[in-house]
């Protein structure tokens, strides 16, 4: 009989241990269990994991271990660990599992981004902080106008590092290495591994540990997924109709545009259904009050793109749609891991278009999955549904498909749906996670809703 291991076994101190328990976390996820040993050990480390799987507590947790073993003070407008985010929201979900994960330790966190005033982070820095969470150019502008000095960085993170490139950090990212010590630890994490994060972590990791959980660019195991073949003017309509239906409980919805995510947001409220944007051209206020409703409140559709839901970590995101499909694959990637977080099934639904089948062809091909063709609901099928139906030739080649068919509901090899509805039974209803596949025990209520450790 194998006994699962438990945090205590990875030599963490009484004081996490503590707070992790506080939350309600018994057992490491793997990106934890085997990053967290050799971060402890002061090694450089490449992590490879999908979203989802807990990448944040495994940099998190040995870092204020490290940070609390020595009774040390932050000099003024310096600080002691640096984690770099590509999004504004996720740089604030980091700081708030820092905060969770020392409850029980003086050390200081703060976090920085843009779109907000620069001031009251000016005051917050001029102390010193222990760890600092920052966008890249929000932290620029505080080393360029002497508010921040990162001399004294003895750890360096970079989170989402693939995102980061992706958005044309690259310029900031080598800016800041430069002006940090060079005996310091550097932590890499990223969903991905193309050439160009090989050739970062070469550049900036010293001997590291490489830690892969998961294939490379493969989409996360307990995602049933599906595609709909349908002309780009039949697409807002035809999300409507899915979204009457009430088994798509929390639903993320992803545009390939800002303009297009707003035009999105006004067709579904004029049909009714509650829903709202997140992206660049919102205010961070609006943004934050965009995501307080979908967690919390009355709205159970955010429409966002890309670069705006990096930071979403949402407990019981039932489906993501694809209203366009992104045009880097690896974007599919990231999009995909906005459900099934935390050992829970979720359903992925991509809308195709004729023009867009290129895109799916190269998603296909990175992730080794043919992604299941399902028909048109009756009341969206056009004149052209039976050529728009037919699979796309590439998902004839070969290619050992993502098997979900321990969600209930359907034969998933076979494609024989089961039941009613719009879609397939298994792209329809989420089923239970697999026994023994979530290690944390429900938390109290009164906590915040998303799961600290599934980021």
């Amino acid at each position: 009989m194998t006994i699962s291991p438990n945090f205590s076994d990875l030599g963490l101190s009484a004081p996490i241990l503590g707070a992790l328990a506080a939350e309600g976390y018994t057992a490491p996820t793997p990106i934890q269990l085997r990053a967290i040993p050799p971060v402890l050990g002061g090694r450089d480390l490449c992590g490879i994991a999908q979203t989802g799987t807990g990448k944040t507590a495994a940099f998190a947790l040995p870092i204020l271990q490290r940070l609390g073993a020595v009774a040390q003070r932050p000099a003024p407008q310096t600080c002691r660990a640096l984690v770099l985010s590509p999004t504004r929201e996720l740089a604030s979900q980091i700081a708030d599992s820092f905060r969770a994960y020392g409850a029980q330790m003086p050390l200081s966190t703060a976090v920085v981004y843009g779109g907000v005033p620069i001031g009251p982070q000016r005051q917050k820095l001029a102390r010193g902080v222990d760890i600092l969470v920052a966008t890249p150019g929000r932290l620029l502008d505080l080393v360029d106008t002497r508010s921040l000095a990162l001399s004294s960085v003895q750890v360096l993170v970079l989170d989402e590092a693939d995102r980061m490139l992706d958005l044309g950090f690259i310029h900031a990212l080598k800016r800041i290495v430069k002006l940090l010590p060079r005996q310091r630890q550097t932590l890499l994490f990223s969903a991905t591994m193309p050439r160009t994060i090989a050739a970062l972590a070469e550049d900036y990791l010293n001997d590291p540990v490489n830690v892969v959980v998961a294939p490379s660019a493969t989409t996360v195991e307990r995602v049933a997924q599906g595609v709909v073949f349908v002309p780009s003017d039949r697409k807002r309509d035809l999300l409507a109709t899915l979204l009457r239906d009430p088994a798509f409980a929390r639903v993320l919805v992803f545009t390939r545009t800002k303009h297009g995510a707003d035009r999105v947001v006004r067709h579904l409220v004029g049909a009714g259904i509650e829903a709202t944007a997140i992206h660049g051209n919102k205010s961070q206020p609006q943004r934050e009050r965009a995501l307080a409703g979908f967690r919390d409140g009355p709205v159970r559709v955010l429409v966002a793109t890309d670069i705006a839901a990096r930071g979403i970590d949402v407990d019981g995101v039932s489906h993501v749609v694809n209203f366009d499909l992104p045009n880097v694959p690896e974007d599919y990637v990231h999009r995909v891991g906005r459900t099934a977080r935390a050992g829970a099934a979720g359903i992925a639904i991509a809308f195709c278009s004729d023009e867009e089948r290129p895109y799916l062809r190269d998603i296909e091909k990175l992730t080794r999955c043919s992604i299941r063709a399902i028909p048109l609901p009756p009341a969206i099928a056009v004149a052209r549904r039976a050529p728009l139906e037919r699979p796309i030739a590439a998902s004839s080649r070969p290619v050992p498909a993502i098997r979900p068919g321990r969600l209930a509901g359907a034969d998933v090899r076979r494609g024989e749906p089961s039941g009613a509805g719009p879609l397939p039974a298994f792209l329809h209803r989420p089923s239970p996670a697999k026994p023994g596949s979530v290690h944390r025990r429900p938390a109290p209520r009164a906590r915040s809703s998303h799961r600290l450790l599934s980021r």
